[in-house]
C-alpha cells in the first residue's frame, strides 16, 4: 500500500487495519469527513499530492469493514490529474475519525 501520508490526525501513526487501546466512540459522517479533509490538506501542504486536490470535496464517504472493524472510507476525486490512477485519493479512519492511511488503491 502507498502511505501519502503520516500521522496528521490525534492518534494516528496506525498501520492499516492495526488494533489500539483508543476509544471507538464513533464518529459521525460530517465529522469523518471533515477529518479526511484535514488529511488531504496536509498532504498538499507537505506537497505529497498536486495542488490541485486543495479545496477537493469527498465523493463519497462510507462505513466499511476491514478485518472485522469497522472504518470510515473517504474517496476524493480529481479530474484535473491526468495519470488516471492518481485520480482517486482513498483516505480511511478508524471509526472513532483517527487516520489510518490514505493512498490510491483503496486497498
Amino acid at each position: 500500500t502507498l502511505m501519502l501520508a503520516g500521522p496528521v490526525m490525534a492518534g494516528g501513526g496506525h498501520d492499516h487495519g492495526h488494533g489500539h487501546g483508543h476509544s471507538q466512540t464513533p464518529v459521525d459522517q460530517t465529522v469523518a469527513e471533515a477529518n479526511a479533509g484535514q488529511v488531504i490538506a496536509s498532504l498538499v501542504t507537505r506537497k505529497k499530492v498536486d495542488p490541485s486536490w486543495a479545496g477537493i470535496k469527498a465523493s463519497s464517504v462510507e462505513k466499511k469493514m476491514n478485518q472485522g472493524r469497522p472504518e470510515w472510507v473517504i474517496i476524493y476525486n480529481n479530474e484535473k490529474i491526468t495519470e488516471t490512477d492518481k485520480q482517486k485519493i482513498y483516505v480511511f479512519l478508524t471509526i472513532s475519525g483517527d487516520y489510518l492511511a490514505a493512498n490510491y488503491t483503496g486497498k
